[in-house]
């Protein structure tokens, strides 16, 4: 029986983790769960009142999508300000500090779960994040810059584990107005009344046209998607783009880019292929079994899911 197709979209990804969980287990196992499980309650509570929800949890970590980018960052700093207060009535040694990162991506859905490169960005982004802090991806800056009354430290190109390409990072400050606004326009100078013998009737002038908010948003998103994979080594990322947008600003070179795939494997990857290797992640990625994880990661060494495979294998380490 063939597989079903793939579902992909466009959206906002937010991870999170504890910074320390591992420390905090160590010390008050007990204090950690009933802390953690107050503060989740909040961050739950938060994603879904800003129309976000939840794909995934495992020990400490977050994973939520969101359909604008706005509500994520929005809902990421509400978070982080409401465990802040929450954290005041905590001692020292058992406040929890979540870190959090923000990407923007198109990912693959199946059974409710997501996947993808723009999954795997957010989680690193989430692991350059300071303790209580957020950083976010130059696609998730670039659609909120100028509408947001936030800083943004750009961080630079940053290289992270089994990401192919550098990604450029910004931590983001609610608490700072953004100093990297364009500067202000030069003020308009109103023309001196000519003489009255210069006077003539004039012709009224145009109706200044209005540009359609619609279309307006339309490249934007279409921008956004473009930035989110304009790097990436995935053929699938240039072919969901150009499904999506067939006739769009950056469809020649989306094309180009599937050309150089082509000509330099010697092919597509046969998306068969993709379907068998999803299967296997989806029988094992929620073991407790290091040997059923390992297995994955040695049939699929450059696999899609062998981020998240490190991941949970790294979270079973720490629990043992």
């Amino acid at each position: 029986m063939e597989a079903p197709p793939l579902e992909r979209k466009l959206i906002a990804i937010l991870a999170a983790d504890i910074e320390g969980y591992s420390r905090l287990m160590g010390a008050d196992e007990e204090g950690t769960l009933a802390t953690l499980s107050a503060h989740r309650a909040i961050t739950d509570a938060l994603i879904t009142q800003h129309a976000g929800r939840i794909c995934g949890t495992a020990g400490d970590s977050i994973l939520a999508e969101f359909a604008s980018v706005f509500a994520a960052v929005d809902c990421a700093i509400e978070i982080q300000r409401d465990l802040g207060m929450a954290n005041d009535d905590l001692p020292q040694e058992k406040r929890m500090h979540f870190r959090i990162g923000i990407n923007v991506g198109d990912v693959m859905v199946k059974d409710g779960d997501i996947f993808g490169d723009g999954v795997n960005i957010a989680a690193r982004l989430e692991g350059l994040a300071e303790p209580g802090g957020i950083c976010i991806s130059r696609g998730v800056r670039d659609h909120i810059r100028h509408k947001v009354p936030y800083g943004f430290a750009d961080l630079g190109e940053q290289t992270v584990k089994n990401i192919a390409q550098p990604i450029r990072v910004f931590r983001l400050l609610p608490d700072a107005a953004d100093g990297d606004q364009s500067e202000p326009p030069a003020p308009i100078e109103l023309a001196r009344e000519p003489p009255a013998e210069q006077l003539s009737v004039e012709t009224p002038p145009a109706e200044p046209t209005t540009p359609d908010p619609t279309q307006a948003e339309q490249q934007s998103v279409e921008i956004v998607f473009w930035e989110s994979i304009k790097e990436s080594v995935r053929p699938s990322d240039y072919e969901a783009y150009l499904q999506q947008y067939p006739e769009g600003s950056f469809a020649a070179l989306a094309q180009t880019r599937l050309d150089e795939f082509a000509s330099a494997q010697g092919g597509m990857r046969d998306p068969q292929d993709r379907e068998v290797e999803l299967a296997f992640w989806d029988s094992v990625r929620e073991s407790d079994s290091p040997a059923s994880l390992n297995a994955y990661l040695e049939k699929y060494p450059d696999g899609e899911f062998k981020a998240l495979a490190e991941i949970r294998l790294s979270e079973i380490k720490a629990a043992a």
